[in-house]
């Protein structure tokens, strides 16, 4: 039997123009007044135009992502009236699951969003820390070498996203994320590649950004979710607004755990992942996970149209 999950992806899909096959669709057209209307400043204009370097800062990256990812998903409800039977969202992806999910408003989650992404830009600054992907070896040995090279500089670096089973992205100070590297390289690494990000996010060092968003978390209302969230922080799917809240402050400073996420949607005998939002990232992330799960994403008109023929 069927049964599908929506998953909304994160920072780094975001692209110029990456709603545009949206033309006209009353329900993007909405959504992109709503999110100009919540931040005062043109979105729409943001992302249809850009420029890329715009786009490409923290701090408008994360609101233009949530933006993105639930004008996809309203289009979808709007075209089909379908509702996946879980959400989860990597990353900051996360809060673009709770919207679809109706455990915040949209309008309360682009200042939230833009919030954090501003704490997490201070709490670092610039060149000081650094990201890398680490591909060829599994989560454990990845933890093990960033120990190791942790323990060798006496600076931070942690394993901080598990994408898929050869697939571990690492977070810390320049020079431990370069230690690491080398330590991991020679414990068989195929690749370790340094990510073009402004902060070392959901490591440790972004605590002082996760205290700063825990204040304004508290202030910003949470409702019941009318469709089960499987969170980041620990595969779990919580409801009470204070224990939504609690996840959304840890997860800032702490691991994505997307292996055991889509694990754990497979687990619930979901037998499709969509991937809601620009780019194709976690439907193929999806498929290295589990290739008995049927991924598919929805991005324009003519995705929606096949994922909606997939589910017939």
């Amino acid at each position: 039997m069927t049964s599908f999950a929506f998953v909304f992806p994160g920072q780094g899909s975001q692209a110029v123009g990456m709603l545009n096959a949206w033309e006209g669709h009353a329900a993007v057209r909405e959504t992109l007044a709503e999110a100009s209307d919540a931040l005062g400043e043109d979105i729409g204009k943001l992302i249809a135009e850009g420029p890329k370097e715009s786009l490409d800062l923290t701090t408008n990256t994360q609101p233009v992502m949530l933006t993105a990812g639930v004008a996809c998903w309203r289009a979808w409800l709007a075209e089909t009236g379908l509702t996946p039977a879980a959400v989860a969202g990597h990353s900051l992806g996360e809060y673009s699951a709770l919207v679809a999910a109706g455990a915040l408003t949209l309008k309360d989650a682009l200042p939230l969003v833009r919030f954090r992404a501003q704490a997490m830009q201070e709490a670092v600054p610039v060149g000081v820390g650094g990201m890398a992907a680490i591909l060829g070896l599994d989560g454990e040995a990845v933890k093990a070498g960033c120990a190791e090279a942790a323990a060798a500089v006496g600076e931070a670096v942690e394993a901080v996203n598990f994408n898929d089973p050869k697939q571990t992205v690492i977070a810390g100070t320049k020079a431990a994320v370069e230690k690491a590297c080398e330590v991991l390289k020679a414990a068989g690494a195929k690749r370790a590649l340094p990510l073009p990000v402004s902060a070392p996010f959901h490591s440790s060092l972004m605590k002082p950004a996760a205290e700063r968003l825990k204040e304004k978390l508290s202030a910003t209302p949470f409702a019941v979710p009318a469709i089960p969230v499987i969170n980041n922080i620990d595969v779990a799917v919580v409801s009470d607004a204070d224990a939504l809240r609690d996840a959304l402050y840890r997860q800032a400073f702490g691991p994505v755990r997307w292996v055991e996420t889509i694990q754990a949607l497979k687990s619930r005998g979901h037998t499709h992942v969509i991937e809601c939002g620009p780019g194709k990232v976690l439907a193929g992330m999806v498929k290295r996970i589990d290739a008995e799960l049927i991924s598919t994403t929805i991005f324009d008109p003519a995705s929606l149209a096949e994922a909606k023929g997939l589910l017939a």
